[in-house]
């Protein structure tokens, strides 16, 4: 976990609670009681395991889920409204807060939110911040390759609904339905029997279209959001060595100058004791 700087210019009593919230010990503790939450929503799940340490379960999910309140209202008090300037604390409070609001009928659907909270390990575990990172990096290339691909579906299933939308209406009847198919067939996901076969039972040469559209859109439209995933990663490892090697570079400057103004002062001071043996010496 990367230690988090704390402004020297807060109080005191603020900077005792950052060092204490974002204490390698405490920040540790955090992240067991986020995996025993999790597996604690899990088990709520089994009417069985409910049925014989249902309040059990309870009472130690509202405990556990006390703890991160605590740690938020800490936070909030340490850092002020600059908690909200931080994406990640914003989202850790959204994440607990859909726990707090009481899941009655109107708000049922909360109560599946509640695994939600398992999500704050992104926030605590650096590598998983790396690559949350990178993905929403990405998100301007993804774009471009989505446009692609949008491209791509709407042209085979405009052939598609021209050429077998008479005969298949069921598959291609139309633009919806021609999508729908060439979508399934993209997945691989029972596109020979369900798709294709029936298809060249009746036209031979069909085969040729749904070779051209899986080499295309399959391997390679995938292949591409994936390449400008890991560019994107990669990217960001660069950058986020560049920036560690500029961190290094300042701190043996600090330390350079340190030692200087050590080096100075020890001279200073030999200067004054020189001085002072004179004064005394001519009077």
């Amino acid at each position: 976990m990367k230690p988090v700087e704390i402004d020297p210019q807060l109080p005191v009593w603020k900077q005792k609670i950052e060092r204490f919230v974002n204490h390698p010990k405490v920040q540790h503790i955090i992240v067991f009681l986020i995996v025993l939450n999790a597996a604690l929503l899990g088990l709520e799940t089994s009417p069985v395991v409910m049925q014989a340490f249902g309040p059990e379960l309870v009472m130690l999910d509202h405990a556990i889920l006390a703890v991160f309140i605590v740690e938020i209202v800490l936070l909030i008090a340490a850092r002020g409204l600059k908690f909200f300037t931080d994406p990640w604390c914003v989202f850790d409070l959204v994440v607990v807060g859909i726990a707090v609001i009481p899941a009655t009928e109107s708000f049922s659907v909360l109560r599946a939110l509640r695994v939600l909270r398992v999500l704050r390990l992104i926030n605590k575990i650096e590598s998983m911040r790396v690559v949350v990172s990178g993905l929403l990096n990405s998100l301007p290339s993804l774009a471009s390759v989505a446009g692609l691909t949008l491209i791509i579906f709407y042209v085979f299933s405009v052939m598609a609904t021209n050429l077998f939308g008479h005969d298949f209406p069921e598959l291609f009847g139309g633009m919806g339905d021609s999508a729908f198919t060439l979508f399934q067939v993209m997945t691989l996901e029972g596109w020979s029997e369900g798709v294709a076969r029936p298809i060249m039972e009746k036209m031979p040469q069909a085969w040729i279209f749904f070779l051209v559209f899986i080499m295309i859109s399959t391997f390679v439209v995938v292949n591409m959001f994936i390449a400008v995933i890991v560019d994107s990663l990669n990217n960001l490892e660069k950058d986020t060595t560049k920036i560690k090697n500029e961190e290094r570079g300042i701190q043996q400057d600090v330390t350079a100058l340190r030692q200087q103004v050590a080096d100075q002062k020890k001279d200073l001071d030999e200067l004054k004791s020189l001085l002072k043996e004179q004064l005394s010496r001519s009077k």
